[in-house]
């Protein structure tokens, strides 16, 4: 198993660079945007964003994850897994092309035309990257999807300012997610180099077809549980009061995607080396796991109680509606870190029916809970807070169905070992109550105060819950 020598925390540290280079450029990107362009434009975006997601969905079908589990696929099953895709991603462009008529429709405005017949063309090529993508994570090129995400997120962005000073106010982010689906496409052409059959034959998708139908469905749940609130908000809230909560939700995903995410990513790959070893899958799952919710509980915390100074940051004093939703979503952070590489266990288990399963609970949790917050008081503080509340019991759920059914040990067990960080968190959140409101007028200064004591609380509960060590350990594993 020599390939396995390339260990998560290896993987991770590339991946780090990528990641958190790109945030540093995004958060600057974010400040310039912010100023330049009006929540109403971003709630333009936001909406018909939504349905490109779904569509790219069907695009992928679950191959990219199908062709990393799957070490017996041949460079010719791959090459008709490849054109496969073509087809499909052809055909999806040019059905959204005049879909972007019918969301026009449903929301009562001619401006959607134009923006989804413009995000055709990223679908179209989102759609053709996910068998590259596949390709890199297969082959753990971790160095080179580091390297592309920065140069694409550089000129992407680049342009996108560009266009937002010269007034294309919301075709800007349109423009941006074009270039970054087209730029994204040429880099993986030239390091992937996959290659389209005339005569296509499916006996690839035979071979992937019982691995990638769950977790085709699975993504498809997890598109309505993930973008329903969009979708709706769009439609009843209205787009101005959408663009609100983009923002709030966009700046609480920072800490999930980009601190969770330095790892995420690279699981799958690693762990399914260890496929046919499902002990040693745990115990290294599980290392992961006590680390996401390490870091979880202490960004969660500084992202609630540093919440006004954080927006009037990152987007100015324009976007103070965001303030409150910001604070409620955040605190499903920890869960959500956590939650995030569930997926990646599943996978390296190749148990994506089980995925699925619970993947259906989650979706009509996330549903039902996305309606109650859309309709009980239509603010987006009451869909803030139930959307909230179903990452929180989805992650029970999706754990409950990890644990003991797919690794099939005690839920019980499972808790306990969690349980020093959530006393943890009880501390810091506790202390935070205490902190004197308003004793610095200087946001900068302010946010930066609170951040240090959150800090400091938070290495205090580390010491008195005797953490340290394992802390320490879990972070050099």
């Amino acid at each position: 198993m020599k390939n396995s020598t390339f260990s998560i925390k290896k993987a991770s540290m590339i991946n780090a660079v990528g990641k958190y280079s790109k945030i540093l450029l995004s958060i600057v990107v974010e400040i310039i945007l912010a100023r330049l362009l009006t929540p109403h434009d971003y709630g333009i975006v936001a909406v018909v964003v939504v349905f490109t997601t779904f569509f790219t969905t069907f695009s992928d079908m679950g191959l990219s994850t199908a062709i990393v589990q799957r070490k017996d696929l041949t460079k010719s099953d791959i090459d008709n897994i490849y054109t496969f895709t073509v087809y499909i991603s052809v055909i999806l462009m040019v059905i959204f092309y005049f879909f972007s008529y019918i969301i026009a429709e449903f929301y009562g405005s001619s401006v959607y035309v134009n923006v989804g017949k413009l995000l055709s063309i990223s679908l179209f090529f989102n759609a053709l990257n996910m068998v590259p993508n596949g390709i890199l994570n297969r082959d753990k090129k971790f160095v080179t999807i580091a390297v592309r995400t920065i140069i694409v997120y550089v000129l992407s962005a680049v342009l996108t300012i560009i266009l937002a000073f010269l007034g294309a106010r919301y075709y800007a982010l349109v423009a941006q997610a074009i270039f970054s689906a087209m730029f994204t496409f040429i880099w993986n052409v030239i390091t992937t180099k996959p290659k389209f059959v005339i005569k296509y034959d499916n006996s690839g998708l035979k071979k992937v077809a019982s691995y990638s139908i769950f977790q085709f469905a699975f993504n498809l749940l997890n598109y309505f549980s993930r973008n329903l609130d969009n979708l709706l908000a769009g439609r009843f809230i209205g787009s101005t009061q959408l663009g609100y909560y983009n923002k709030a939700y966009t700046l609480m995903q920072y800490p999930v995607s980009n601190l969770s995410g330095i790892i995420t990513p690279v699981l799958h790959p690693i762990l399914s080396d260890y496929q046919n070893s499902k002990e040693i899958l745990y115990q290294k799952y599980m290392t992961i796991l006590k680390l996401l919710m390490a870091i979880g509980v202490w960004a969660e915390a500084i992202c609630i109680f540093a919440a006004p100074e954080i927006i009037h940051i990152m987007y100015g004093s324009n976007w103070g509606n965001s303030i409150i939703c910001f604070k409620l979503l955040a605190i499903s952070i920890a869960t959500q870190m956590m939650s995030s590489s569930a997926g990646a266990a599943f996978q390296a288990l190749g148990n994506t029916r089980l995925m699925f399963m619970q993947g259906c609970i989650n979706t009509a949790i996330t549903v039902l809970s996305i309606l109650v917050g859309i309709f009980s008081g239509k603010t987006i503080y009451t869909l803030a807070l139930w959307v909230s509340i179903s990452f929180i019991v989805n992650f029970i759920i999706s754990y409950f169905f990890l644990v003991v059914f797919a690794f099939k040990k005690q839920f019980r067990k499972f808790l306990f070992e969690l349980t020093p960080y959530i006393i943890i968190g009880v501390i810091v959140f506790l202390s935070a109550y205490i902190y004197p409101e308003k004793i610095i007028h200087d946001i900068y200064i302010s946010c930066i105060l609170k951040i240090l004591y959150i800090t400091f609380v938070y290495i205090v509960g580390i010491v008195l819950t005797g953490q340290r060590k394992n802390i320490v350990k879990l972070i050099f594993r």
